[in-house]
């Protein structure tokens, strides 16, 4: 941080790249040594298959144009998750 004496206000830096890399070092420590990134991919995909099954006709209708209009993803097999 440096007053600009030019100026009568202060110029205040932060250095986002670094700041990125830590919040995201300590996302994965709080995530702890047991965590399984693939296995966490891996009940998402269940849980999302869960969600959407046994639609009725209706519901199957409503859930195809949200996807055609982009609000949810399109569905393939062994897409990873955004």
């Amino acid at each position: 941080m440096h007053q600009d004496p030019r100026q009568n206000h202060v110029v205040f830096e932060v250095d986002l790249e670094r700041e990125e890399a830590r919040r995201r070092a300590e996302v994965v420590a709080a995530l702890g040594p047991h965590w399984d990134p693939a296995a966490a991919l891996r009940d998402e995909e269940a849980a999302h298959d869960l969600l959407y099954s046994g639609l009725d006709a209706e519901q199957r209708e409503i859930y195809d144009r949200l996807v055609s209009a982009g609000v949810l993803p399109r569905r393939e097999p062994g897409r990873a998750a955004d």
